[in-house]
């Protein structure tokens, strides 16, 4: 969407100065759209450097941060930002020249910056959660680890009932127990039963058992980007959504444990900046885990400062029940995709899978994540007709402001990418790094896409319904035209050469007849009409061809 002719979207900054880093988020706002960034920067000028031991900000880090803090202004007058909101976390809260650095900013920068107190940083973070997730009717926890404490909100049908900070961030724990330790692995055993102590006494437990955990902030994305990295996929791949287990935490953090910092900072999908520290975060993430017998966590990669947008915009969390739809068809029209094409194959697939689904396996996830990815399978084209199906997958794993989990991401793409061409094979990289159960969906679910978008090749959208017929040995699709008369034949032919994945799923023939308009149209789309029931149909020659590859 675009703003009305003559009215300029309003171009904001947020600025989070925390313990470790220092981050700009400039973003314009729409109130059609919402946020929508604009540019990022981030530095780490650790003001929490000798924090824990001498209860004061280090000159050094303190020029450091003066310093970040002049850039980012500089690119805030360069972008635009008519607004700034600028906070100082734990750090800053704690150190006993803290307000001396606020002064300094505003006087040699001319940034507002202000000292949040550890309630309102937790509320912020929390802010920012609700607005990317669903709360409402869940449990949930929030767990938001800094360099100098962790900040937790736990909510319940989206109420907060929970609001604690603990000093627990990843730069003073590796000050006090990491830092100059002889055994790491030991130091790491005391580190992880003095967080074991602690959590006992500051998270009631029955309370929070069985609670989503969601993390923001640095630890929590970097640890997402390194378990995708160890699962086969790229780290460079969007983070926020991303769900690991407890047994991928235990397992990096003790992998980690056995490297040196120079070591640990080529690890794929950690920041090097980063790598002197990350023990510590993994070892407060594990506690937590271990704390609540949690199975695993969700990670976002929205934090302290899209809660600061949110506040400035006088915005609220996403309503209840949004449109899952709406995400996906903004991006659609964002790409330029053919309207008519993409939504009649949507209606079209609901269809086939209203009919085959139950045949096939399918859960009901599986048709949600059909809908999305038959409105997205073309994106591609925005790029380029040939191996659009690729490009898809490229701009669907990479799109902002798409409304899907990582994993929903993964599977939309990887079925977007499957639309055309060869199915799904496993000498593809990002379709070998799935479980078994995901593979098994991305085939049921491309498999029916593929069919659907063969009929509609013409993009005309003749294809009024699909009546299914199946035997023991075949599986026959009557094509009903739009209009009587209608020659079906470009569709019939591109949707037998899709066949083939479903057909091999369903190990039948595939069989496409052109069937005749009967009468007037009855009332409701396919998707809205029942399955209709499978009726047998005489044994006769599929006419199938063996054509690995469509156009």
């Amino acid at each position: 969407m675009t703003a009305p002719a003559g009215e300029a979207r309003e171009r904001l900054g947020a600025i989070d100065v925390g313990s470790n880093s220092i981050r700009l988020l400039v973003a314009e706002y729409d109130p059609a759209t919402g946020l929508t960034p604009v540019d990022e920067v981030k530095d780490q000028p650790r003001l929490a450097a000798g924090l824990a031991s001498t209860g004061r900000l280090d000159p050094a880090a303190i020029d450091r941060a003066i310093l970040a803090l002049r850039r980012m202004a500089d690119v805030c007058q360069r972008r635009g930002a008519r607004r700034i909101s600028a906070v100082a976390t734990a750090a800053v809260r704690e150190a006993e020249n803290g307000e001396e650095f606020v002064q300094r900013v505003r006087a040699e920068v001319g940034l507002p910056l202000r000292i949040i107190d550890a309630d309102t940083e937790a509320q912020l973070s929390y802010r920012s959660v609700a607005h990317h997730f669903r709360l409402a009717d869940t449990k949930t926890l929030i767990a938001d680890i800094g360099g100098g404490s962790l900040e937790l909100v736990g909510a319940v049908d989206g109420l907060v009932e929970l609001s604690r900070s603990l000093p627990f961030g990843a730069v003073r724990l590796t000050e006090i127990f990491l830092a100059d330790a002889r055994n790491q692995r030991k130091a790491l055993g005391e580190l992880r039963k003095h967080l074991r102590k602690r959590l006992l006494r500051a998270l009631p437990r029955t309370q929070w058992v069985g609670a989503r955990i969601i993390g923001s902030g640095g630890t929590f994305t970097n640890l997402g980007r390194m378990v995708m990295a160890r699962r086969g996929l790229s780290p460079a791949d969007a983070v926020h959504g991303q769900d690991v287990s407890t047994a991928e935490v235990e397992q990096l953090l003790e992998w980690l444990g056995t490297k040196t910092p120079e070591e640990r900072s080529a690890v794929p999908g950690l920041s090097p900046q980063r790598a002197d520290i990350i023990l510590a975060g993994l070892a407060v993430t594990a506690a937590l885990l271990e704390r609540l017998e949690a199975p695993g966590l969700t990670i976002s990669a929205f934090g302290l400062r899209e809660g600061l947008l949110l506040e400035m915009v006088g915005d609220v969390p996403a309503p209840v029940a949004p449109d899952p739809m709406r995400l996906v068809r903004e991006f659609a029209e964002r790409c330029k995709t053919d309207r008519r094409h993409v939504e009649h194959v949507r209606v079209l697939a609901l269809s086939l899978f209203a009919k085959l689904g139950d045949e096939l396996g399918c859960g009901p996830e599986e048709r949600w994540l059909l809908e999305a990815a038959s409105l997205l399978h073309d994106v591609g084209q925005l790029v380029s007709y040939q191996r659009h199906h690729k490009h898809s997958y490229q701009l669907i794993m990479h799109a902002d402001r798409l409304g899907l989990g990582a994993r929903e991401r993964t599977l939309v793409a990887l079925i977007s990418r499957y639309h055309r061409r060869r199915g799904p094979r496993k000498k593809h990289p990002e379709f070998a790094a799935l479980s078994g159960p995901d593979q098994a969906i991305v085939r049921r679910v491309s498999g029916l896409l593929r069919v659907a978008d063969g009929l509609d090749r013409g993009h005309t959208a003749i294809v009024e319904s699909v009546r299914v017929a199946l035997t023991d040995d075949k599986l026959v699709l009557h094509v009903v035209p739009r209009l009587a008369g209608a020659d079906l034949s470009l569709e019939c032919w591109a949707a037998e050469r899709k066949g083939n994945v479903l057909a091999k799923l369903l190990d039948r023939e595939i069989e496409i007849r052109q069937g005749l308009r009967m009468g007037r149209k009855r009332k409701g789309t396919p998707e809205e009409s029942p399955a209709s029931r499978l009726e047998p149909v005489p044994n006769g020659r599929s006419r199938r061809g063996r054509i690995p590859r469509d156009a």
